[in-house]
């Protein structure tokens, strides 16, 4: 495997800076953003990949628990601060992390203990990558069905309040939009995946060929892998559209938009 040094890294943040330069001239207004997403993207990963390494070295269930929990709460307010019109409250935050924590820790210990059967099963090695990517396709997912969800039922007020008055009841007259909102949350992975092989070749499995790993067993892995994840987002999609949907109407099944964070 090719070693990458810091000067390798330089250059390729280069192109990065080089990027928002280029935004900047054509006031596209995102190269704030796209800086402090760089930044992040650096010293995130080099911060886990100390820790990963300590875990790596002291295989212990609080520690990747632990981890497992830091990951969960941070994908928590990604799909928070994602959505234009948000629930209020802590509902705001707790609709994303309880569908993530539903679905995607459920599909993780469940490949963990069946599929793979590590022992243990909480190997840091296996527990903590398959988990990144499972919340990280889950919580895309949720954060935009759940965006679209929101933003629908308060475009569509009129029609849902009037499909109320004639007498259909609240799961009847948002159920088109919540159709709409799953899809919309489904449509990355599916492309993903019918593009997996031919229009691209996904990450772990590239990761593992640069590695050194057969390609065959690599893309062995990618399957599994595409598999988990689809089933993740999927779970965590419904889950997030159900809760947030029921959440949008009070007992009385009235549409309670004042629910919604106003952007």
């Amino acid at each position: 495997m090719v070693e990458l040094s810091t000067t390798d890294l330089a250059i390729a943040a280069v192109l990065v800076l080089l990027l928002a330069l280029l935004s900047i001239r054509l006031r596209s207004n995102i190269s704030q953003q796209l800086i402090i997403a760089a930044t992040r993207t650096a010293v995130q990963l080099t911060l886990i990949g100390l820790v990963l390494k300590l875990l790596f070295a002291h295989a212990n269930l609080g520690w990747v628990m632990l981890m497992a929990l830091i990951m969960l709460l941070v994908a928590g307010r990604e799909v928070m601060v994602r959505q234009e019109r948000r629930f209020t409250g802590w509902w705001g935050y707790a609709v994303g992390t309880i569908s993530m924590f539903l679905s995607s820790f459920a599909v993780a210990v469940f490949a963990l203990v069946v599929i793979l059967g590590e022992d243990p099963w909480y190997t840091p090695q296996y527990a903590i990558p398959l988990l990144g990517m499972l919340l990280g396709n889950t919580m895309t997912g949720i954060a935009i069905a759940m965006d679209r969800l929101t933003q629908t039922a308060w475009e569509q007020r009129a029609v849902i309040e009037a499909r109320l008055m004639l007498g259909e009841r609240w799961e009847a007259a948002i159920s088109d939009y919540r159709r709409q909102a799953i899809r919309s949350g489904m449509i990355p992975i599916i492309n993903a995946m019918a593009a997996a092989g031919i229009v691209s070749l996904p990450g772990m499995m590239t990761g593992q060929i640069l590695a050194g790993a057969a390609p065959v067993e690599a893309v062995k892995y990618q399957i599994l892998i595409m598999f988990l994840i689809t089933t993740g987002t999927g779970l965590g999609t419904l889950a997030a559209v159900s809760i947030g949907s029921k959440h949008l109407f009070d007992e009385r099944q009235r549409l309670c938009l004042d629910r919604l964070r106003q952007p």
